[in-house]
């Protein structure tokens, strides 16, 4: 029995480490343990509460205080998604050596295991950011006058930048064509990586002073509806710290997809601390969608009232408070041409996104179980017998969630 638990464990081992290795955009990101489950395991549905940065404003112009209270706010991150693969093989077969059996069963299955993992995630964190560069139908890096037209990278750089998100511990995931169109026009910036740790996640290319590359052929691809032209409606119903912008019949909301990005004539970028003009339009992404108005990410604050003021994130071009009318029959442009599909490459810092997993539950009575977790992923190996066929039956589990914490520090680069 001992030889049969030892030979769990090392499974268990090496499945932990092919999925580090496999998880080319699980592994760039913030990933939190619940150590909270750790003895009871978690459930599907468990919940846990990430604090948000808090915000003030800066009192002007007098030595009297201005007194502001802090207002603790929080997003709530939801174990709801396990995912397993699940696998056979006969007595015979268990006796292999570590290397050879992870290289015939445990490396195939945790590469699909992953693949679909990290392809959720990349999927919904592009779908949830906004920040948009490129030109949609053009790819990054394409040959113009001679030279590469790699402008989108730097942009994405500064929307990043704009959003206050730190420097270092940034990433850019690229597609396979993306990367091939980009290589040459940006080789003179590539440089040896004094730490080799990227070189041991699948689909690591190289490293900048801008991103770390990673080539991954799970990119997201944004279709957009066939309705991407008008304006929103006379009355938008757009609030001070709402999400909700009606197009009413002007744009058919039927027909806009979700994920699609958008700006809205007048309304600009607000500098988070300073609240002051950016000089560009602010980009909203559709995240659902009502009867004939959607719901936008960023939450739209104009600063009217004093739980907005510190959270103003959209002015007048000129740096001055909008008003509630001045969203109403504005002219609307998507970030996609009609019926359009677009690559969705992916640049962002290490915080705009958590994957958080717990450790599911050890059952009594069940000794071929084992449980092991390393940097934020833990999974769990669970082996019985079928008598019958003399065949095992081995699942490996994974209970996890994800949330995009701060979209501000991601920026979509469009194909």
């Amino acid at each position: 029995m001992s030889n049969v638990n030892t030979v769990i464990d090392m499974v268990a081992k090496e499945a932990l480490r092919l999925a580090h290795e496999k998880a080319t955009f699980i592994s760039t990101i913030n990933r939190s343990y619940d150590d909270s489950f750790a003895k009871t395991g978690a459930k599907i549905g468990s919940t846990l509460r990430v604090r948000n940065p808090n915000q003030y404003t800066v009192t002007e112009g007098s030595r009297v205080m201005t007194v502001q209270d802090t207002v603790e706010t929080t997003q709530t991150i939801t174990v709801a998604t396990q995912h397993h693969v699940d696998l056979r093989w006969n007595s015979a077969e268990m006796a292999l050596d570590i290397d050879e059996m992870s290289e015939r069963y445990i490396n195939p299955a945790m590469s699909v295991l992953m693949s679909k993992i990290d392809g959720t995630c990349l999927a919904t964190a592009t779908k949830e950011t906004y920040n948009q560069v490129g030109t949609a139908g053009t790819v990054v890096g394409t040959v113009s006058s001679g030279f590469s037209d790699t402008t989108a990278l730097g942009l994405a750089r500064a929307k990043i930048n704009q959003g206050l998100a730190p420097d270092g511990e940034r990433s850019l995931q690229l597609d396979s064509v993306t990367m091939a169109s980009i290589a040459n026009g940006i080789k003179g910036l590539f440089h040896p990586e004094t730490q080799v740790k990227q070189a041991f996640i699948e689909g690591y290319v190289a490293k900048t002073a801008m991103a770390t590359f990673y080539e991954n052929e799970r990119t997201y691809s944004q279709t957009y509806g066939g309705d991407v032209t008008g304006s929103t409606d006379a009355a938008s119903l757009v609030t001070d710290g709402g999400i909700i912008v009606d197009f009413h019949t002007d744009v058919s909301v039927a027909n806009t997809a979700v994920g699609s990005t958008f700006t809205i004539a007048g309304v600009y970028a607000a500098h988070p601390e300073t609240k002051a003009s950016l000089g560009h339009l602010q980009q909203f992404v559709v995240i659902s969608k009502n009867a004939a108005s959607v719901n936008v990410s960023p939450t739209i604050y104009l600063g009217l009232s004093a739980s907005t003021a510190a959270k103003r994130n959209v002015v007048k071009v000129d740096g001055t408070a909008l008003a509630l009318t001045d969203f109403n029959a504005a002219v609307v442009t998507f970030g996609g041409t009609i019926s359009g599909t677009f690559r969705q490459n992916l640049m962002y810092h290490k915080d705009a996104f958590t994957f958080v997993t717990a450790d599911l539950p050890l059952y009594e009575g069940s000794d071929k179980m084992a449980r092991k977790m390393k940097d934020g992923i833990s999974l769990r190996v669970w082996q019985d017998g079928d008598i019958i066929n003399d065949e095992l039956l081995l699942r490996i589990d994974i209970l996890w969630g994800f949330k995009t914490l701060r979209p501000e520090w991601a920026c979509r680069i469009t194909n």
